[in-house]
């Protein structure tokens, strides 16, 4: 079932359909999540709480100026608790000093337009085969429905989102991308799907300098004005490569990269990027860790100082990853 959401867009259908098989609207109260909730708390609690404060300091103290970029896609938008939880983290980010910039995917929700407007996905080797009219329904569900949301919850937890994409043009600069065949003799025509190129350094650095949270759809601009769909996790990568972020922080629905897939304990947080690779090459990592895992090594292997890999479901794991000693999800370092 559809879950409304209590914001000033939800009389958009489109807009609050992004978030589905939640919780009952009866338990989403906007109010509450903005306010927080309060009550009293016992010594004990008051000390562990301030406690966890001081284990932050030297964190927050580290990172202040520092960009950190976050990409997060359609399982984040799953469940309300989930998307605010991930969205407050990030607003917290930038309220102590940092500069987040959230990276957006979105792969479900496009499939699912497509079908309600009779056009069935297509994909080769993982890349959605995008025509004119799939990369308008791809515009329209990033920008006019998961971006306008992610502005306006990001806006009313008391920062400022900013979309990128301003006035039907992208800061992002991309090429027509050819996928080889299997054969390696052949390219497929996957139409409107791009590789990217480069970002408009000025702009971005103006919004992270500023009182901004930048939020980027992967949508980039051709040579000719052209639109193309990229991979948001690219995206990401070659966002924190360019603007040589601190670091990239993936949000995904696992625990981090397992190194034992018979073994549903063997999640470990720290990772070397040579292991990484070993573990690419002995295809341990696959599916859907498969692009994350390469777009981190991507970004380490252009600056960036550390890619993080975490739960998007554990409420708060953005700052409990990058906030405390221990972690919890996969850091892959040089």
């Amino acid at each position: 079932m559809s879950l409304q959401v209590t914001s000033k867009i939800s009389k958009n259908s489109k807009i609050s359909d992004i978030l589905y098989e939640g919780i009952y609207p009866s338990e989403v109260d906007a109010g509450k999540l903005k306010r927080g909730y309060t009550k009293d708390i016992s010594m004990e609690e008051a000390i562990r709480k301030s406690r966890a404060l001081i284990e932050a300091l030297p964190y927050i103290q580290s990172f202040k100026d520092k960009i950190v970029v976050v990409k997060f896609g359609g399982s984040a938008m799953v469940n309300i608790k989930t998307f605010q939880s991930i969205l407050q983290d990030v607003v917290f980010m930038k309220t102590i000093g940092m500069m987040p910039v959230i990276v957006y995917g979105g792969g479900p929700h496009i499939s699912s337009e497509m079908e309600k407007r009779g056009k069935k996905p297509l994909f080769i080797h993982g890349y959605r085969v995008t025509d004119e009219e799939t990369l308008k329904i791809a515009i329209d569900v990033l920008i006019n429905q998961i971006g306008k949301l992610i502005v306006s919850q990001i806006n009313e937890m008391g920062a400022k989102g900013v979309c990128v994409w301003d006035r039907e043009k992208s800061p992002l600069k991309a090429r027509k991308f050819v996928c080889e065949g299997e054969d390696k003799t052949a390219a497929n025509d996957l139409g409107y799907v791009g590789e990217l190129t480069g970002i408009e350094h000025e702009r971005f650095n103006n919004l992270c300098e500023g009182d901004n949270i930048p939020i980027v759809p992967p949508i980039a601009e051709g040579a000719g004005n052209e639109n193309f769909n990229v991979n948001a996790d690219n995206v990401a990568s070659f966002i924190a490569s360019s603007l040589k972020a601190e670091k990239l922080v993936f949000i995904s629905n696992t625990h981090g990269i397992s190194t034992d897939p018979s073994d549903p304990e063997s999640f470990t947080s720290t990772l070397h990027e040579d292991e990484v690779n070993k573990l690419i090459e002995s295809e341990i990592i696959r599916g859907g860790m498969l692009p994350k895992a390469k777009a981190c090594i991507a970004a380490l292997s252009k600056g960036v100082k550390k890619a993080h890999i975490i739960d998007g479901n554990i409420p708060h794991s953005l700052l409990l990853e990058i906030f405390t000693d221990k972690g919890i999800g996969t850091q892959i370092i040089v």
